[in-house]
């Protein structure tokens, strides 16, 4: 395994997990949905109210990932849980163990805050994702089919 460092990410990195974010855009096939502008992200994932996270892991110095995380809650388990909203290594860098890596800072991190749950989605097609996450014991949820909300569909329905 590479020499990796994960640190939290500071609102000097917004640029950078703008960059990240639309890589990971490219990669699933939806550049054009990346609304998202550094400010953006300074103002809402920075903000003193912010309810969600990033880590960057770097190479000797050098940022090769990300992971923007935020905290659910679970009714069945009376818990918090930890879910993930992104994760992504650039592909340069795929294969050194730097996903496996920010994927056990999160779990950790779940465990400190007492969390009943490490959720993520992934695309059906991501065979490379789906590897590491059963690697590390992960199991699909089949059973649950996601549904989204957003746009116009959703300005549409809170206004009717």
């Amino acid at each position: 395994m590479a020499d990796l460092d994960i640190r939290e990410a500071t609102v000097d990195d917004s640029a950078l997990i703008l960059k990240f974010v639309t890589e990971l855009a490219i990669y699933e096939k939806a550049e054009n949905e990346v609304v998202a502008t550094v400010s953006a992200i300074e103002n809402t994932l920075f903000a003193d109210d912010s309810t969600a996270w990033a880590l960057i892991c770097c190479v000797h110095d050098e940022p090769i990932g990300l992971a923007v995380y935020f905290l659910n809650y679970s009714t069945w388990l009376g818990r918090r849980g930890l879910y993930l909203e992104d994760l992504y290594v650039s592909p340069a860098h795929r294969g050194i163990g730097a996903g496996k890596a920010l994927m056990k800072y999160l779990a950790k991190i779940a465990m400190t805050k007492n969390c009943g749950r490490f959720e993520w989605n992934v695309l059906n097609w991501n065979q490379p994702a789906i590897q590491l996450y059963e690697s590390i014991g992960a199991k699909s949820q089949q059973d649950w089919v996601g549904y989204r909300l957003a746009g116009k569909s959703l300005e549409d329905f809170a206004s009717g």
